[in-house]
């Protein structure tokens, strides 16, 4: 380990590669790429903070706050669309598959990080970093597809003149979902087929992709770079220019149909659905770009003294993980209908708690004045 600005960095001799428990699993016995220490020790420096406690604890209390805010706000999302099911649109099931990717990503990752922090060390060493890392990879590929794939079906969908455009089958959108999540699987599993790697984050809280393998081997830097290209380069090419085809092709029904005083309402509810697909998906990479950028730095810099401070890496991964409670802010600011939905369900909650409260009552009422009969019969 290097000290660099009073904080303790891995240098270039302090990784090889070993072989991986899980390559049991395997019958090829394949290698899964890991950073650690070549002294021969367990490696696990780099699942110790490198920050001070105080900083540890704040991280904590935050992801606390992202956790609830993201599994009350997603499960809300998920209600209503229960709630409505029989009238759900087909497009909308995109909108139910990324609410899927969000609380997913908060129960499954945000508690071991929490406790993580709270522990000021990683807990469970190799193998719940491999298991963070492979939900990390499955909900964030998944999330990135299903925006680019919302993007896409929203382009189409959009007609010129308004309500004119493709429609979509439940089925197929069903289909679609089925494939994301098959191709977010592929990526996740590829590390364990001994291709890229996984491996503790800078600051020692978390685990990711292994980005300082960009330098320490064809196989890490190929699987980065593909990674890279298929999993976000291209998604992020995709939702702009669905976006983009969606403004033009609104605009150019505008210019056509100004003159008549009733269609332009016709597009309303599209341009207000294309507005909260630009604003998810906006948010979604404004969220994940600065861990873009962090990444990129530590795979060209991931020694000496260009390296990233422990506190620099980990601010990135505390704003990425907000992208899971910015979709249902979203839905609940520009959908009437999901504010009306929630406020149907209180309400039937509240009744049904009343009516159970009420029962209760009637029951114990009848149970006390048939003890009352029995006593004056005697």
């Amino acid at each position: 380990m290097k000290k660099v600005g009073g904080n303790y960095v891995p240098g270039a001799n302090d990784y090889d590669y070993r072989m991986s428990n899980w390559s049991v699993l395997f019958p090829e016995k394949v290698e899964v790429a890991f950073a650690v220490n070549s002294d021969g020790g367990a490696g696990m420096d780099r699942y110790t903070s490198k920050l001070s406690p105080a900083v540890d604890y704040g991280a904590g209390v935050f992801l606390l706050v992202v956790a609830i805010l993201s599994i009350l706000g997603n499960a809300a999302v998920l209600v209503t669309a229960a709630w409505r099911h029989s009238v759900l649109k087909a497009p909308e099931l995109l909108t139910v598959n990324l609410a899927v990717t969000d609380i997913g990503m908060a129960l499954s990752m945000y508690p071991l990080s929490i406790a993580s922090a709270f522990n000021h060390a990683w807990i469970g060493g190799d193998p719940s970093c491999l298991y963070y890392g492979l939900m990390g990879m499955i909900f964030s590929v998944a999330s990135i597809m299903t925006l680019a794939v919302m993007g896409l079906v929203r382009y189409l969908v959009t007609g010129n003149p308004p309500k004119s455009g493709s429609k979509f089958r439940r089925k197929t959108i069903s289909i679609l979902i089925g494939v994301i999540w098959l191709y977010s699987l592929l990526w996740a599993v590829f590390p364990f087929l001994g291709w890229g790697g996984y491996g503790a984050e800078p600051y020692g809280l978390a685990c990711s992709v292994d980005w300082t393998g960009y330098q320490h081997s064809l196989n890490g830097s190929s699987f980065i770079m593909a990674l890279a290209i298929l999993c976000t380069l291209i998604p992020c090419a995709v939702i702009l220019f669905s976006y983009t085809g969606i403004a033009w092709k609104l605009h150019k029904a505008y210019q056509a149909i100004k003159s008549n005083d009733n269609l332009p309402n016709s597009g309303a509810v599209e341009r207000k659905v294309t507005l909260m697909g630009i604003l998810i998906s906006a948010g979604f990479i404004v969220s994940w770009t600065p861990y873009v950028f962090i990444s990129l730095w530590t795979m060209f810099h991931s020694d000496g003294k260009d390296s990233v401070a422990p506190i620099v890496s980990l601010l990135p991964c505390l704003f990425a993980k907000c992208s899971t409670v910015y979709n249902p802010l979203v839905y609940y600011v520009f959908r009437k209908s999901f504010r009306r939905e929630l406020r149907q369900i209180r309400m039937y909650c509240c009744w049904g708690a009343v009516n159970k409260m009420t029962l209760c009552i009637g029951a114990e009422s009848s149970e006390d004045t048939s003890r009352a009969q029995e006593t004056a019969e005697e």
